[in-house]
């Protein structure tokens, strides 16, 4: 009885989609805990660019900007480890 071995190519073409789908995930995790950890400073410069654009004032949101940017920067200069790991600063 013969057994033919499968062709190697096919197997080879799936690998390298499984891997892409991999690092897209991984990106996709890093650009959700990025914009976690700044989501913040980034919806107070945008409100700010915004208010500007139409015309008005952007003190209050520019200030509110740099507040946030401050709480993350403290929150970064924490030291963390996986038992001590609380992201509260950005919500």
């Amino acid at each position: 009885m013969k057994h033919h071995a499968t062709p190697v190519i096919h197997r080879a073409t799936g690998q390298g989609m499984t891997e892409y789908i991999v690092i897209v995930a991984l990106v996709a995790v890093a650009a959700i805990s990025v914009y976690q950890f700044f989501g913040q400073t980034i919806r107070n410069q945008t409100a700010g660019i915004a208010q500007e654009l139409s015309g008005r004032s952007a003190t209050a949101a520019i200030t509110a900007a740099q507040t946030a940017a401050d709480a993350t920067s403290a929150e970064g200069t924490r030291r963390k480890g996986l038992a001590t790991y609380g992201n509260d600063i950005s919500r």
